[in-house]
């Protein structure tokens, strides 16, 4: 892996690892054109984390795929913006280039291990070929160096199960070989779209907590996809909230969570349950996220919003600059600011 010095010398972007700017990413459908992805600009560094949250469907794994160049196309199409990546447009480079890139410099972790891996392939297999396929390794070598990762990544027993296949692994050890997967040719950045999806509590702490030491250990940017901000609090250094397509409120990890400036982020947070609330209903947002193909004029979370005003059914709010490093795409952020009181 190139060093920290190194990369600050090959970026020409202002500093930014990852740089997305102004993306649109739409799909047509038998219902009209879904506009999943509306205007989405958001930039990583090295060794940050960028944590980007919202409901299903709000447009956080199109993203992703947009920018890992795996988007299922028809339908889906990138209609503009731009994905800088180390100076470099990825929208813009060939096939091959694009393909070499993912993987050796641009990883991706998926949220169903299971479905991702090759059930007929042992582990070893699957991670030994990368070694093989880019870097020219024989099988012999290739396999110990699956051992390595799967140590690496604190899978038991590594040396002899290497030849196991996915099915022998529970889902807490599927989700490491993932990880072990992303990191074998040691990328600049890696994607992880919901990692800890469908396991449990204790499991999940283990997976971020990993997470978070191999990004320190090697100077990686991380990109993590979720729509639980609990189990981000300790691991983001940023926050970008996603609805209907658009980033709503973007903020350093602390800030967000001490006073969010956004009607929608404060009711996700509310919607976290807390031992100080025992015995009190669960607060749930009302109502569902719009169709991406009728998206409501004005501000999308408009019908859902306990604030919302004339305004904000009809104009639709840009990002508003709250502070340095802060920004929130609603009308009243001030007053939803000041109400930080009520909500604690």
């Amino acid at each position: 892996m190139t060093t920290e010095g190194t990369r600050q010398e090959v970026r020409g972007d202002g500093g930014a690892l990852l740089d997305v700017r102004d993306l649109k990413v739409e799909f047509r459908t038998r219902d009209g054109v879904a506009h999943a992805v509306n205007g989405v600009s958001y930039r990583v560094g090295a060794g940050e984390t960028l944590a980007v949250l919202g409901e299903s469907g709000s447009g956080k794994s199109v993203t992703a795929q947009a920018v890992m160049g795996i988007l299922d196309t028809p339908p889906g199409r990138v209609t503009g913006g731009e994905i800088l990546f180390h100076g470099r447009d990825l929208l813009r480079m060939g096939a091959e280039e694009r393909r070499r890139t993912r993987g050796t410099e641009l990883a991706m972790i998926f949220q169903d291990a299971l479905s991702a891996l090759n059930p007929v392939l042992s582990v070893g297999a699957q991670l030994g070929e990368m070694f093989e396929v880019h870097r020219g390794a024989s099988r012999k070598a290739a396999r110990a160096r699956a051992v390595e990762l799967m140590d690496r990544v604190r899978i038991p027993a590594a040396g002899s199960r290497v030849g196991d296949y996915p099915h022998q692994f529970s889902g807490g050890m599927r989700q490491r070989i993932m990880i072990a997967m992303a990191l074998a040719l040691e990328p600049d950045l890696i994607i992880a779209d919901e990692p800890t999806t469908a396991l449990d509590v204790t499991v999940q702490a283990q997976v971020m907590d990993l997470l978070a030491e191999l990004r320190r250990e090697y100077a990686m940017g991380l990109v993590l996809i979720t729509h639980d901000l609990g189990v981000v609090a300790d691991v983001a250094d940023r926050i970008a909230v996603m609805y209907a397509g658009r980033i709503v409120e973007t903020a350093p990890v602390h800030d967000l969570y001490r006073a969010p400036a956004h009607p929608y982020t404060r009711g996700l947070l509310d919607s976290i349950p807390r031992l100080d609330r025992k015995g009190r209903e669960l607060y749930a947002i009302k109502g569902l996220p719009p169709s991406l193909t009728a998206v409501p004029p004005g501000c999308p979370f408009h019908p859902r919003c306990p604030r919302a005003q004339d305004v904000c059914r009809t104009d639709r709010p840009p990002l508003f600059d709250v502070a340095p490093g802060r920004a929130s795409a609603c009308h009243f952020w001030q007053e939803t600011v000041s109400e930080q009181g009520d909500r604690r």
